[in-house]
């Protein structure tokens, strides 16, 4: 992956800075600018387009899915991680409905944050760990086509778990895991695993 300019934007300076800090020692990141505002990052974005945007949804001056609906406008190849203290299912769907590629809750260790800013830079989606889900009731559709195990293997994708992981969770072997996603995917209609995990978010089946 090439080197990427980052943009940081969170109101409290201790975990702006660290932030900044962590990501300086990471090869595949260049200059690393700093945000307290919503204001100060658009104006940062726009002197300074960036190649990854790390935000905060609760900014003094405003939401920070703003920002990401507003990057996402204005510069489409600037993927944007979203980094909140809020599990709230509202507050994930607004993220990804602005456009944010990812979604991670402050408390989670800090090689995770920097895995998942990685993995969103290199153009993945990163959910969990610590976002909290609900899986009661009837799904809507096109997840009321899936079956109870079909569903929780769904579930365990979008909690960030691997194909050895839900394989142990369910135990059944890898290989089965990996033909029931491809069977999810053919019945909820998604290309591959994160977009499944994505139309999940959005329809509040993962909160």
């Amino acid at each position: 992956m090439s080197s990427r300019s980052v943009l940081v934007v969170d109101d409290h300076p201790v975990v702006r800075r660290g932030m900044a800090a962590l990501l300086a020692l990471e090869p595949w990141v260049g200059d690393v600018r700093q945000a307290g505002t919503l204001a100060e990052a658009r104006q940062a974005a726009d002197a300074h387009p960036p190649g990854l945007a790390i935000v905060d949804l609760r900014l003094p001056d405003g939401d920070g899915a703003e920002l990401v609906r507003r990057l996402a406008r204005a510069s489409p190849a600037c993927p944007c991680l979203v980094l909140s203290m809020s599990a709230d299912s509202r507050a994930v769907r607004s993220a990804l409905d602005a456009g944010a590629d990812g979604y991670l809750l402050k408390d989670a260790e800090p090689e995770i944050i920097v895995a998942a800013a990685r993995t969103v830079a290199a153009g993945g989606n990163v959910f969990g760990p610590g976002v909290t889900r609900g899986d009661s009731g009837q799904p809507p559709a096109p997840f009321d086509a899936l079956n109870p195990r079909e569903l929780r293997l769904l579930l365990l994708l979008a909690d960030g778990h691997s194909s050895r992981s839900v394989a142990e969770q369910l135990t059944i072997a890898e290989k089965t895991v990996r033909n029931q996603i491809s069977a999810v995917l053919t019945k909820v209609g998604a290309r591959d695993r994160a977009q499944a995990v994505l139309m999940a978010y959005r329809a509040g089946l993962v909160r």
